[in-house]
């Protein structure tokens, strides 16, 4: 009989602030996680008050009530947005040395992207922010070159194939045109790999700056490149709300 303590271990690791479930997932599947000196299989149930939990061989210890920590980082160029980085680039983290909870990025910026990424130890927050599902509107500023064409602009805008699939579609408007450069600003609900940057690409343009400004209802505003601020409580009731989460 199950014990009612029982949880799924990607559940665990994210409520414990490792990485989030999809991560978490990730982590098993390659056989990085061993619960009581054995390698751990998706599916496996963990009490987290009796089992040993070790990520990479680091022992993960249980806290039953953390502090849950929200944060917005103006992410500079230059930065990949993993917690570490095998080939020994920089990495988001680096810009939050003083935060002492163990958190993780939500979402991703490419390297060559800037702007507003949310980083937490809060799965919940996490899933809610995204699942497919939940479809926040994601808001970017991008500089492409060296001009735009309205079949270009219609394409951007009514869906692109990648990968043998159409890109939902965006709200694009331009917001300055000069010389062999525009800016555009981009409206999209989707989330995947370098969509905007292959979008443009696949229109034969350049893009030569990118950079979030909002998520849903949370802007990035003047917080200076490079530094950071933990959410209102507010601001973290309001995205829940809007994924449908109860409290």
């Amino acid at each position: 009989m199950a014990s009612k303590n029982e949880v799924r271990l990607q559940k665990f690791m994210a409520e414990q602030g490792i990485a989030s479930r999809r991560k978490s997932e990730e982590l098993i599947s390659a056989g990085k996680v061993k619960v009581n000196g054995h390698v751990a299989s998706l599916g496996d149930k963990i009490n987290p008050y009796k089992d040993l939990v070790t990520v990479r061989g680091q022992k993960i210890t249980f806290e039953k009530k953390r502090k849950m920590v929200y944060i917005m980082l103006h992410k500079p160029r230059g930065y990949v947005t993993t917690v570490s980085d095998e080939k020994g680039r920089k990495t988001v983290m680096d810009l939050i040395p003083d935060i002492k909870e163990r958190v993780y990025p939500v979402g991703r910026l490419d390297k060559d992207s800037e702007g507003l990424l949310l980083l937490t130890n809060d799965g919940v927050f996490t899933n809610c922010m995204t699942h497919p599902s939940h479809e926040y509107a994601k808001t970017y500023r991008v500089t492409v070159r060296p001009k735009i064409s309205d079949e270009a602009l219609y394409n951007l805008r009514h869906g692109i194939e990648l990968d043998g699939k159409m890109t939902a579609p965006a709200e694009v408007n331009i917001l300055t045109q000069e010389e062999g450069r525009v800016v555009l600003e981009f409206i999209i609900h989707e989330g995947r790999n370098r969509e905007i940057r292959r979008m443009c690409e696949s229109q034969g343009l350049e893009v030569a700056r990118l950079k979030r400004t909002s998520i849903g209802s949370l802007k990035l505003g003047m917080l200076p490149q490079g530094q950071y601020r933990e959410l209102t409580e507010q601001e973290v009731k309001k995205l829940l709300r809007s994924a449908g989460h109860k409290e």
